[in-house]
């Protein structure tokens, strides 16, 4: 029994978020990138009344903002980091927990194709929404899941899927309901990860099992390949 619940532990470890990022992180800058190319690409569009945007944290963010980036009405995922107390945090120090931060996903979306509680539902059905402090094999406060709100409404719609999904379920959810404050964008090497890393072993044995769950529950929702 030891044998294999030491073979577990090490299967979880080499397809952890974490683990994976660290070979790329070891070799590029450590800093936030304040000129992300990524987000400078919307930044003037997300000042414009057309654009809205929405903050969620699920896991590791490569997973999320995979999901989001192919969701019809979004404009852009951007993975980052929110939910804590610490200025500029990096990759490095987000996963020691001594931030406060959990992996986070900015979205900015059209309200005209899409609205909050389309995201809101996307989210709730591609996570483990009863799992705490973590998803799936990331462990630890920064893998938490956080729903966050901008405004009264927001927060009430979250509360009240929370809600139903208990009743329905007789289930605690895990999922954090908190103000949103300040979003904090990670490390360009963690922009479009599971597209610039489609044979990662991470990308092919969690992220993409989770996007694939999207697409089975929302087909609809899927943005069309030449997009």
């Amino acid at each position: 029994m030891k044998n294999w619940g030491f073979l577990l532990g090490l299967i979880f470890f080499c397809y952890s978020c974490e683990n994976k990022a660290q070979e790329k992180s070891n070799q590029l800058p450590k800093a936030n990138k304040a000129n992300n190319q990524k987000v400078n690409t919307f930044s003037l569009n997300e000042a414009q009344d057309r654009y809205a945007t929405a903050y969620f944290a699920g896991g590791c963010f490569w997973c999320v903002e995979a999901i989001y980036e192919d969701v019809i009405g979004v404009e852009a995922a951007i993975s980052g980091y929110a939910g804590g107390h610490t200025a500029n945090p990096t990759y490095q120090q987000t996963n020691t927990g001594a931030t406060g931060h959990a992996e986070a996903v900015k979205i900015i979306y059209d309200p005209n194709f899409i609205d909050f509680s389309t995201l809101l539902d996307i989210y709730f059905k591609t996570l483990n929404w009863s799992q705490e402090n973590g998803q799936g094999p990331d462990f630890g406060s920064q893998y938490r899941s956080i729903a966050f709100y901008n405004n009264p409404q927001e927060k009430k719609l979250i509360e009240n899927y929370i809600k139903r999904l208990e009743q329905t379920t007789n289930q605690p959810v895990a999922v954090e309901v908190e103000e949103f404050d300040k979003f904090w964008v990670a490390e360009d090497y963690h922009q479009d990860y599971e597209a610039n890393n489609p044979n990662n072993p991470y990308i092919q044995n969690v992220s993409k099992k989770r996007y694939e769950m999207f697409k089975r529950q929302f087909p609809d929702l899927v943005k069309p390949t030449n997009e």
